[in-house]
C-alpha cells in the first residue's frame, strides 16, 4: 500500500514515462515470444499466434488510451529486433498501434465488459476485437511489404491470411486471459481445488499424446476444454485453450503427430484452422456458462429478497404487535 501511495506521488510525467516504458519492454517479450515459433509457409515466416496483440488490447481495456505510445514502441523495438528498420516500418508499426485502438474504440462503443460475464461480450471481442480491428494491421503490413517490394505477388494471399489470423489469435487467447488474471482474486480451499489439479494434471498429460500421436486425433483435446469450460468458466477454459494451442504449434514446427507428412502452406492452414476453432470454443462456451451462472445467481438474490420482504410484512401485519387485533369502537369499548 505504501508503495502504491508513493508511485502516486510521482510527477504525473515521469508515471507516464513509466508506464510507457513498462507496456513497451511487455509487447516486446511477447513479440519475441510469438516469433519463437513462427513456421515457414510457402517460402515466407508467419507467426500462428501473435501475443502482442491480445497484450495491446487488454492494456487499452483496463488502462485506457495512454498505453498507446508503449504499444507504439514496442512494435518498433519487434521490428528493430529482427533487422534493421527500413521505410516500411513505419506503415508496420502504426498498423500494429492502430489495431489495437480501433479494437478498443468499437470494444467500448459496444459497452464491452472486462468481465467477459456475458455472451455478447465474447462475441464482441470475437467479431470486433479480434476479426475486424485486426484487418489493419494485416492490411497495412503486406500492403508496406508488398509496396517495398519485399513480398511476391505470388505470395501475397497466404501471408495476409497468416497475419490476419495470427493477430486474431492473440486477441481470442491472450486478452481473456490478462483480463482474468488483472481481476483474478485467490478463492478460499474448497472441494474444487482437488479438481482443479486434477484437471491440470491431465490435461498436462493428454494434449502431448494427442499432438504426437501418430494417428490425427486433434479433435480429443476438445472434450478437456469442454470439462475445463463448464467446471471453471474463464478461469479454466482459456489455460487450457492457450496451453493446446501451444503444444499444437510446437508439434506444427516439429513437422510432428498430426502435421507430418503435410506441406508448409496444409501445416499453416491445418494449423490456424485448429487454434482458431480452439479459440473460438473457449472464450464463447465460457461466455455462455458465465452469463447463465449470473442469471441463475440473480434470480436465486430476487427471490431470497422477496421472501424477506413477505416475511417482514407478515411481521408487521394485524395480530403481531402486541393487541389482540379486535376492532374497537371509536368510544374505546367494544361494539
Amino acid at each position: 500500500m505504501a508503495a502504491v501511495v508513493g508511485i502516486r506521488a510521482w510527477p504525473r510525467p515521469v508515471v507516464l514515462a513509466c508506464g510507457t516504458l513498462l507496456v513497451a519492454g511487455c509487447y516486446y517479450g511477447a513479440g519475441r515470444l510469438g516469433l519463437s515459433q513462427r513456421l515457414a509457409a510457402d517460402g515466407a515466416v508467419v507467426t500462428p499466434i501473435w501475443p502482442p496483440t491480445g497484450l495491446a488490447v487488454a492494456c487499452l481495456l483496463l488502462f485506457g488510451p495512454w498505453c498507446v505510445p508503449g504499444i507504439a514502441l514496442g512494435a518498433l523495438l519487434v521490428i528493430v529486433s529482427l533487422g534493421v528498420p527500413d521505410v516500411e516500418t513505419v506503415g508496420i508499426v502504426a498498423g500494429n498501434t492502430a489495431a489495437p485502438v480501433c479494437a478498443w474504440l468499437m470494444l467500448r462503443a459496444v459497452g464491452f465488459r472486462v468481465s467477459l460475464s456475458r455472451l455478447r461480450d465474447g462475441l464482441a471481442l470475437v467479431f470486433l476485437g479480434a476479426l475486424t480491428a485486426m484487418l489493419v494491421s494485416s492490411g497495412a503490413g503486406v500492403g508496406m511489404l508488398l509496396l517495398s517490394d519485399k513480398l511476391p505477388t505470388d505470395h501475397l494471399g497466404i501471408v495476409w491470411l497468416a497475419w490476419w489470423v495470427g493477430d486474431a489469435m492473440g486477441v481470442v487467447l491472450v486478452t481473456p486471459l490478462l483480463l482474468l488474471l488483472y481481476r483474478a482474486r485467490l478463492p478460499p480451499p474448497s472441494v474444487r481445488w482437488t479438481e482443479a489439479v486434477g484437471l491440470t494434471v491431465v490435461v498436462c498429460v493428454l494434449v502431448p499424446l494427442i499432438m504426437y500421436s501418430s494417428v490425427s486425433v486433434l479433435f480429443l483435446a476438445y472434450p478437456l476444454l469442454i470439462w475445463s469450460a463448464l467446471r471453471f468458466q474463464l478461469a479454466g477454459g482459456m489455460p487450457c485453450a492457450l496451453f493446446v494451442s501451444v503444444m499444437a504449434t510446437v508439434a506444427a514446427r516439429q513437422e510432428a503427430g498430426s502435421f507430418g507428412r503435410l506441406t508448409e502452406v496444409e501445416t499453416m492452414m491445418k494449423l490456424q484452422a485448429f487454434n482458431g476453432t480452439l479459440g473460438l470454443t473457449a472464450l464463447l462456451l465460457s461466455a455462455v456458462i458465465s452469463e447463465q451462472l449470473n442469471t441463475r445467481r440473480s434470480v436465486e438474490r430476487a427471490c431470497h429478497e422477496l421472501v424477506e420482504a413477505l416475511q417482514h410484512l407478515n411481521a408487521g401485519g394485524p395480530g403481531t404487535s402486541g393487541t389482540s387485533g379486535t376492532p374497537r369502537a371509536p368510544g374505546g369499548d367494544k361494539p
